[in-house]
């Protein structure tokens, strides 16, 4: 079987990692520069460090911060728009997978008129054009989204989240400069590294996981068991930091080309209805559905086990260090204080059923390791409920 890999072209990593930007934008023969980023971003400060280097390069910019904690298909619309009338010719996305995602959302667009019905974009679109150039600058260290082809939109009308996949849309280059998220709040940092962590561990497992992707994901697992707790507890520690910027950023070199599983298809609807952040989702669902992905995980358990920093695997039983790996999550999950029910996060329990058919629908889906159907994740939406 032929396996494919798809990885942006240029990163660069560290403190200070944002000068780099005018001089790279320069070597492209870019001109003027169309910022994506939040009103909390800005309002934090953090988008002007980025906006200050710029500034202090004479690059003229334009700032789009009209984008939502799960973003819309009218924030890429609203995008588009501004974009057009910006004279811009790239795009420096600023934040979390919520700005670079509406950045990508944008380019294509722009780039690809065809499907200027966002709707359209949904899954593995055709688009025949490259993305306007991005420049993602993550400021958190889950989605990974400045190095995967993936991105999400909320359908507001279908209350419903859309994962288009398009190699297209993969940022031109990737900035990860950990400096920037020594201001996240402690709830943000637990729920984006435990989303870094759903990457890697669904990245492992999935059914288009091979030895290359194995690579990533296990890296990527170690660094969060070794550095997610102190960046909790310690957020101005960059060496924390930075080991957790790499960690999300490996995650997305293995899943975004081999795909992800049912944590994924169960997290979507859930910030499609409630607006419950996309790393809580991840969070709380994840220890759920590990125990019922374990029958088909092989002997990858024990891998994950001994990359949480669990001792003794080799003389476990393949039982035991099944469920040394979800009781080693579990544990990291409340060391750092991640809800554990779904209702303490505020969902209905009327709500499980259309929340198991639209999981069953998601496009993540088909990637689980193990067969399932729509009343298999009902019973685990109810399991994780209470």
């Amino acid at each position: 079987m032929v396996k494919r890999m798809v990885l942006n072209e240029t990163s660069y990593f560290g403190a200070g990692a944002i000068e780099v930007i005018p001089e790279e934008m320069t070597r492209r023969g870019f001109s003027k520069a169309f910022v994506v980023t939040d009103k909390d971003l800005v309002a934090a400060g953090v988008a002007a460090q980025v906006t200050a280097v710029l500034e202090k390069a004479s690059v003229p910019f334009s700032l789009y911060d009209e984008v939502k904690q799960n973003p819309t298909v009218a924030n890429v619309n609203g995008g588009v728009a501004a974009f057009k009338a910006s004279g811009a010719d790239c795009i420096v996305a600023i934040g979390g997978g919520s700005p670079i995602d509406t950045a990508k959302g944008i380019g294509i667009v722009v780039n690809n008129p065809e499907f200027a019905d966002v709707c359209s974009l949904e899954g593995c679109a055709a688009t025949k054009a490259k993305s306007v150039p991005v420049i993602a600058v993550p400021t958190t260290a889950g989605t990974a989204a400045e190095v995967t082809i993936n991105y999400v939109i909320t359908d507001e009308k279908n209350v419903k989240k859309m994962v288009c996949v398009d190699p297209n849309d993969i940022p031109v280059m990737a900035v990860v400069d950990p400096q920037l998220m020594t201001s996240m709040p402690k709830g943000l940092t637990a729920a984006t590294g435990m989303d870094a962590l759903t990457h890697a561990i669904e990245g492992y497992i999935t059914q288009g996981a091979w030895e290359m992707s194995d690579m990533f994901a296990l890296q990527s697992i170690s660094l969060i068991a070794k550095h997610l707790a102190t960046a909790v507890e310690q957020p101005a520690n960059v060496e924390a930091r930075s080991g957790m910027a790499l960690a999300q950023y490996v995650a997305g070199m293995g899943f975004s080309n081999v795909g992800l599983g049912i944590v994924h298809s169960m997290a979507h609807p859930l910030g499609a209805l409630y607006d419950t952040p996309h790393g809580v989702a991840n969070a709380l669902l994840l220890p759920y559905v590990m125990e019922y992905n374990a029958p088909a995980s092989g002997e990858k358990y024990k891998e994950i086990a001994r990359a949480m920093g669990v001792q003794g695997v080799d003389a476990m039983e393949q039982d035991a260090y099944r469920k040394a790996a979800v009781d080693a999550v579990v544990k990291l999950s409340k060391k750092i204080r991640i809800p554990q029910k779904l209702q303490d996060i505020g969902v209905q329990e009327e709500d499980l059923p259309k929340l198991a058919a639209a999981a069953f629908a998601d496009v993540c889906t088909p990637g689980n390791p193990r067969e399932t159907n729509e009343k298999e994740i009902l019973a685990l939406y109810q399991k994780a409920y209470s």
